[in-house]
């Protein structure tokens, strides 16, 4: 593959730059008041990663991914999780034609650009593991035959973290396959405020148009594929995760998939900044989004009610940056 030119890299990132400011307009015309979570959902996107959406309810978990997915024109799917949800309502089942006298698929709600899983928690674990090997492999198979996901794939999936009755905690296999987790948060009195005069008539939802498509999202990604990673900020990386398999406070530290996906959704924050190479602060930037939910604390971590967030905090606090690097 041919490298490419730096007039090259510049267009690709005014694309970028511009494509990007559209969408996270789009999406603020309906989440007010929170330009960092929505951010955090574009850098997941462009990074090729999942976004796991985590609060309270009413916080606007589900209007975030419903408002991206409209911003996209490209085909978007929504899996309710219930109890009595089945795997193969997720992934697809064989059903047998008498005409034919042949077995033909019938594609399940993963078979979409994005897909937007509601209370992904309230699924048995035999459901939640149904979107394993569509999240990693962007392929699904069934009765021995696999069937490619066509790009861009995006699972947006939201949980509430405090009510337990009825609900399934996502085993640790599943959290480690979303790139990055975000907590929406209560708006503030201002935006809040201004929530009531907006949606007080129609649903501003219904009024997004898309600003971009998935062909254009493949370039995207591309753009963000060419940026720069010296291996001064892949030591980096790799020294920050391999700091959490060491801190006492916890019992799991992040994994090797943690440090890809680290790196990757650094390029993305990078990309969006407009360079076309990563700083250890787009590193330190996304580490507690992209490392904490992976973390299981120590049982004294958790007596002493330190959470994983403090502890990634932490090391990014300690850790030594890359020669003639700043702290932030």
């Amino acid at each position: 593959m041919a490298r490419r030119t730096r007039s090259e890299a510049g267009a690709g990132l005014d694309d970028l730059l511009e494509s990007a400011s559209l969408i996270r307009g789009n999406v603020e015309r309906v989440i007010e008041g929170k330009p960092e979570v929505v951010r955090l959902s574009l850098v997941v996107l462009l990074a090729e990663g999942h976004l796991l959406i985590e609060d309270v309810p009413g916080v606007g978990k589900t209007m975030l991914a419903k408002a991206l997915a409209r911003s996209i024109d490209c085909s978007v799917k929504r899996i309710q999780f219930t109890p009595d949800l089945l795997p193969s309502d997720v992934t697809g089942v064989s059903v047998y034609d008498l005409q034919t006298r042949e077995f033909e698929f019938k594609p399940g709600a993963v078979f979409a650009n994005l897909v937007v899983g509601d209370e992904i928690n309230r699924a048995s674990p035999k459901t939640q593991s149904a979107l394993l090997e569509a999240m990693e492999e962007r392929q699904v198979t069934v009765d021995g035959t696999t069937y490619e996901l066509e790009a861009p794939f995006m699972v947006i999936a939201t949980q509430n973290p405090i009510e337990m009755e009825g609900t399934y905690p996502l085993p640790e296999a599943q959290r480690d396959r979303f790139t990055a987790r975000v907590s929406m948060g209560y708006p503030s009195a201002d935006a809040e405020l201004e929530m009531l005069d907006t949606h007080g008539g129609p649903a501003a939802l219904d009024d997004l148009e898309p600003v971009a498509d998935a062909l254009q999202v493949r370039k995207l990604i591309d753009v963000v594929r060419a940026v720069h990673v010296s291996d001064e900020v892949k030591r980096y990386v790799v020294d920050l995760v391999t700091a959490t398999r060491q801190a006492p406070e916890l019992r799991l530290g992040a994994s090797p998939r943690a440090s890809l996906q680290l790196l990757r959704a650094s390029r993305a924050a990078a990309g969006l900044d407009g360079r076309d190479y990563v700083l250890p602060d787009d590193v330190q930037g996304l580490a507690g989004s992209v490392l904490a939910h992976r973390l299981l604390p120590t049982a004294e971590a958790q007596v002493a009610r330190r959470t994983p967030e403090a502890v990634v905090e932490a090391l990014v606090s300690r850790l030594p940056l890359p020669t003639g690097q700043k702290r932030r």
